[in-house]
């Protein structure tokens, strides 16, 4: 004989799963239709982007202000083509597996590994090297403040670096130190000029330091 009160605690309890099982099914249906319209509309995207190769094929983008075309077979990087077909070997082939950063460019704004980029992802996209910073022999307060720094050694990685800090003050004018160094830590300089190269962002910002040793501790202790 069942008790009242456990025959309606039962009752409940079948109830409550079965609400549950139902508000499952729907959920489960929405999630479906979401996904669903999701794919439709990255299928329409794919249908609306242009197919590239397998041969050469045409892109263009601007290139340190100035609008550019050439030919380029799909496989070739972003890397390649600035270096082979437009001379600008400011950026460098390193590791060739987005690690170092010594190939860093600019792309609407934003640093990117361009070994890492295929010439045809750049086709309509504004992209900046080191070769159109200075303008007229003019150096940049940047680029003046890693000569003053001497925020360099071999240089190699140098192109990369000063672009990652143009974008970094481009977007926060008064970065502090630890704003620099996430701005940097994509960059191996494997002379170890890591702190000189904090110094000049710093510098180039207009936050004086006392000494290039004060940034390498963390300005923890002065020298």
């Amino acid at each position: 004989m069942n008790h009242p009160a456990s025959f309606s605690s039962s009752r409940d309890a079948s109830l409550s799963r079965r609400s549950f099982l139902k508000g499952l099914g729907v959920t489960a249906a929405t999630a479906a239709a979401n996904g669903a319209e999701a794919l439709a509309a990255d299928l329409a995207q794919a249908d609306r982007e242009r197919p590239f190769g397998p041969g050469e094929t045409a892109v263009g983008f601007v290139l340190d202000g100035v609008r550019v075309q050439a030919r380029v077979e799909p496989r070739e990087t972003l890397l390649e083509v600035l270096r082979t077909r437009f001379g600008h070997t400011g950026a460098k082939e390193g590791c060739d597996r987005g690690t170092c950063g010594a190939c860093t460019v600019l792309v609407g704004g934003t640093p990117v590994y361009a070994c890492m980029m295929l010439a045809v992802a750049a086709d309509g996209a504004t992209i900046e090297t080191i070769e159109g910073q200075a303008i007229g022999g003019r150096l940049t307060p940047v680029q003046q403040a890693f000569v003053e720094k001497d925020g360099l050694q071999c240089g190699f990685c140098t192109p990369g670096v000063v672009l990652s800090v143009t974008a970094l003050l481009r977007k926060d004018p008064r970065p502090n130190e630890e704003a620099v160094r996430g701005a940097c830590a994509g960059h191996v300089c494997r002379c170890g000029s890591h702190p000189r190269i904090v110094a000049a962002a710093l510098e180039a910002s207009g936050v004086k330091t006392a000494s290039q040793m004060e940034v390498v501790s963390g300005g923890r202790h002065h020298v």
